[in-house]
């Protein structure tokens, strides 16, 4: 199992052809892409049409979901945005850091292309789901 990050969502649902929605192709043929409660999130509010919102829901809805979010996550999100601010680098959304710290913590790999979950793999365990398929 995979999960997408909204960016590859984003651009996958607009046809664009990349190697990252080249490999959620794979992965939704397989069975193995999973979407999470804040990724679902992203997408559907930033979906301007009503006809385009409903399909996008139906269809995101097929997928395995994840809660990524809830009480014991806080502490964990927390510390690790902290372990990273202590060596100069700055997350810019807290929806990254969740999104990374559930993935850690599951050791689901993650496919994405936003440069904020590099330093989550390069220093604290963050697998890629790019160097899976």
């Amino acid at each position: 199992m995979i999960l997408v990050d909204t960016s590859i969502w984003i651009d996958y649902l607009n046809d664009v052809n990349s190697p990252h929605c080249k490999t959620l192709d794979i992965a939704l043929v397989e069975g193995t892409a999973a979407i999470g409660d804040i990724i679902f999130l992203e997408i559907l509010q930033g979906i301007r049409n009503d006809k385009e919102y409903r399909k996008t829901k139906l269809q995101l809805s097929k997928l395995d979901q994840y809660e990524m979010f809830g009480q014991r996550m806080v502490e964990q999100c927390a510390r690790n945005y902290r372990h990273l601010r202590k060596k100069g680098i700055t997350i810019r959304g807290t929806a990254d850091v969740i999104i990374a710290t559930f993935c850690i913590k599951n050791k689901i790999p993650l496919l994405f292309k936003d440069k904020d979950f590099t330093p989550f793999m390069s220093h604290l365990g963050l697998l890629s789901a790019e160097l899976e398929t």
